[in-house]
């Protein structure tokens, strides 16, 4: 992280796909193919965890904070293992177009995935590496597993709905239910050992490619998740498993009435007489999945912003201390080599900046902020830059370079902008200014969504936070990952000095 580099940012949801959604399968490989050509570093991606309908799929909404999403598997990678037939009998139904259709993908993929299933159990014996991995991943697996099936039996995840003995994990209850939901729970274990036999040797590739792949670590999990149910003790919640405060962020460049997101808080006062211990547990596993980790919402370790449950909107909330500085140390103390990006975003105040700081962590600088003010300081405008920091042309969460140009940017944000650059620009070519302006900057590393550099509007934006339409559905056709596009990208790294070694492998 402290050499020049450059790298883009894709969910592999937004990769093309036959079924209907971006999964590890060959479109990702040709992606590292194309990333190499490109002479990129780094991929970045966004959580892989599991995801809900009823959050519209949001990977910042998961179902847990540990397992990997089974729609992200690829059936392509099973036929060739021999779990699915050679022969395509299942095939999308949707369009196949570049915005998703994440209900008519499911179906295709929990079809094929229990197809798979049946293969796998007439076999004469369970394979080892499966029995393997059930070993090495129980500490989050087991629960995982059983909260899923219960969740199943109940008809629902709302864990204060539940029998109290089960909701309150009584010994006994949990043993004769393990018993009694074992060929559920095993299915369940293999989609797991699937998705994580198929990430590990796409991020085999990677490496082989010259490439790391850069993580995103949520803060919060979900109410009624398994991390919730078999860990109550860290998280601030009623009698009833109901949190009792939610977490947000107050009013901010998202929105005007602030973000109220509704997962539970941590009791971090527990969580450091435990030393951590759930936390480094998420650690280890997530710096196995990836080289650089990227702390999202990185204030919240340092300070939160606390809202009572119930609460219309997060205006009402309060700022509450966390142990950050003491957290850091721990973390670094159990995994000093580890790579991490401070998502710093939003409203950060001088303490922030010093945890960060003090711990050597790179910061995030988006290219959409910097011309809002006449400020010549202004901190997101590229020459005020450190080295030891990520630039963006923009975020998951921002417009398009272009939708940013053409609907959001004020008349005189484009003025600024114009006089930045030295003359005027076009919304068709803004967004390969301000991807020229990251990769010249002092930055250590500039990151650009593939959006930005396919040119794309509104059309293509991947969120908009404090909305729950129309978000994660954008992906990219395999014929805009062209040698002309690899190779505009190629020169411009080369000019900024990020493309590194080329014969590296």
């Amino acid at each position: 992280m402290q050499e020049r580099a450059s790298g883009v940012l894709l969910h592999i949801t937004s990769l093309p796909s036959r079924y209907g959604i971006g999964d590890l399968g060959p479109a990702a490989y040709r992606f590292l193919d194309f990333l190499r050509e490109s002479r990129q570093r780094f991929w970045q991606i966004l959580p892989l965890n599991p995801t809900d309908p009823a959050a519209r799929h949001s990977p910042y909404h998961s179902l847990s904070a540990f397992a990997g999403n089974p729609l992200l598997i690829s059936p392509q990678l099973l036929r060739e293992t021999g779990l699915l037939p050679k022969e395509e009998r299942s095939t999308f139904t949707g369009t196949p177009n570049s915005h998703l259709d994440f209900g008519a993908a499911a179906a295709l993929k929990t079809s094929l995935l229990a197809e798979a299933y049946r293969n796998f159990r007439l076999r004469d014996e369970k394979q080892d590496a499966f029995l393997s991995f059930c070993r090495d991943h129980s500490h989050w697996l087991d629960d995982f597993a059983l909260f899923a099936c219960l969740s199943r039996r109940f008809n629902t995840r709302d864990l204060s709905s539940w029998p109290p003995k089960i909701r309150d994990r009584t010994p006994d209850q949990l043993v004769l239910s393990a018993r009694e939901l074992e060929p559920q729970m095993e299915e369940i274990k293999f989609y797991q050992f699937l998705f994580f036999t198929q990430w590990s040797a796409l991020k085999s590739y990677a490496r082989k490619q010259g490439i790391k792949i850069i993580g995103d670590l949520p803060i919060y999990v979900t109410s009624n998740s398994p991390d919730v149910w078999a860990h109550p003790e860290i998280f601030d919640l009623d009698k009833n498993k109901k949190a009792k405060t939610v977490a947000g962020v107050p009013p901010d460049y998202f929105s005007s009435s602030g973000q109220l997101w509704g997962n539970p808080l941590y009791l971090w006062d527990e969580l450091q007489q435990q030393g951590y211990d759930w936390w480094l547990k998420r650690f280890s596993h997530n710096l196995r999945l990836y080289d650089v980790l990227r702390l999202d919402h990185f204030r919240g370790f340092v300070a939160f912003w606390a809202v009572p449950e119930g609460a219309k909107s997060a205006a009402r909330g309060q700022w509450i201390p966390a142990p950050g500085e003491d957290f850091f140390s721990r973390i670094l103390e159990a995994f000093p080599g580890a790579s991490l990006i401070a998502e710093d975003l939003g409203t950060i105040t001088p303490d922030v900046d010093e945890v960060r700081e003090r711990f050597g962590f790179p910061g995030m600088k988006v290219l959409q902020f910097a011309f809002s003010s006449p400020d010549p300081h202004h901190p997101y405008l590229p020459h005020t830059y450190p080295r030891n920091c990520v630039v963006y042309t923009g975020t998951h969460d921002n417009n398009t370079a272009r939708g940013w140009f053409e609907g959001e940017a004020s008349t005189a944000e484009r003025q600024r902008l114009s006089r930045y650059l030295r003359g005027s620009t076009s919304a068709v070519e803004v967004a390969w200014d301000l991807i020229e302006l990251g990769m010249l900057s002092p930055a250590d590393l500039a990151v650009t969504p593939l959006q930005d550099l396919l040119g794309l509007g509104s059309e293509a934006r991947m969120n908009r936070p404090a909305t729950t339409r129309g978000n994660w559905t954008w992906r990219c056709l395999a014929e805009q990952l062209d040698p002309a596009l690899a190779e505009r990208i190629r020169e411009l790294t080369q000019k900024s000095q990020r493309a590194g070694d080329p014969g590296r492998s």
